[in-house]
């Protein structure tokens, strides 16, 4: 088994140590160089084990000041269900319900050859054109999810909406942007996987190289079955928890004897 990085052993003690309340909310932890000097340790490393908890939430940096115990962050909750449309208004509609700001920035590239793996979730030929559009979602400003999205451009090309984010549709979701050019979505099917962030996922969402994330594989499928739509959102593990509601289609009420 490969030796555990000097400063994820530090950042452990250091995260056990508060746990157990040896500092609180608001204390201000010893300087990089006691630190270095109590484990042993480069003061680099200190800084890197701090650095790694600032990341996670359980320290702030104060200019000219220090490092503090902060108040632990929250971690949110995003709802999947089968009338969600995604995108940027659902986004906004679940921060607002938090009491946050929910805002997203996207580009969009238009005839975009699809990859192998695309391809085959779009039931077309790789190398197919398609429009391919990058998401990033913060909340209160700050990195909370992203997401990368695929549409076939012979479904599109041509219409209004070919562009997701631009035109009289522009970020309505895919449901409403599809419907809008007599496409009828019939469902969507997901597949949720966990991950490590790479290097340009940790850089977007604010985490470290390696942090668990979950990829949720989404593809909306029209009523004849064919798949009209296909994303990868990508959730950072330490920020959101992701939640499934399903609802029960009730039965018909029988009629009333003799009616």
């Amino acid at each position: 088994m490969p030796r555990e990085a000097p400063y994820l052993r530090v950042a452990a003690a250091l995260r056990a140590r508060i746990e157990a309340g040896e500092w609180v909310v608001g204390d201000k932890l010893p300087s990089r160089a006691r630190i270095a000097e109590e484990y042993g340790v480069g003061q680099s490393v200190a800084q890197r084990a701090m650095e790694r908890l600032i990341i996670e939430g359980i320290l702030e940096g104060r200019a000219g000041s220090g490092t503090y115990v902060r108040r632990p962050r929250e971690r949110l909750r995003m709802v999947r269900c089968r009338n969600r449309e995604g995108g940027g208004a659902t986004f906004h509609a679940d921060m607002h319900k938090q009491v946050r700001t929910g805002t997203w920035e996207s580009r969009s590239a238009a005839r975009t050859p699809a990859p192998v793996h695309i391809a085959e979730r779009l039931a077309i030929e790789p190398g197919d054109l398609c429009v391919v559009t990058q998401y990033e979602f913060l909340a209160d400003g700050l990195p909370a999810q992203l997401s990368e999205s695929w549409e076939p451009m012979a479904i599109t090309d041509g219409t209004p909406i070919v562009l997701p984010e631009m035109g009289p549709h522009a970020g309505a979701g895919v449901i409403a942007r599809m419907r809008s050019i007599g496409v009828v979505i019939g469902g969507a099917v997901e597949v949720p996987r966990p991950a490590r962030a790479s290097q340009e996922q940790a850089n977007l969402l604010g985490v470290s190289v390696g942090d668990l994330i979950t990829v949720v594989e989404r593809t909306y499928y029209d009523t004849d079955g064919h798949p009209v739509e296909t994303a990868d959102i990508i959730v950072p593990d330490v920020r959101w928890e992701i939640a499934y509601e399903f609802t029960v289609d009730q039965p018909e009420t029988p009629p009333a004897p003799g009616a």
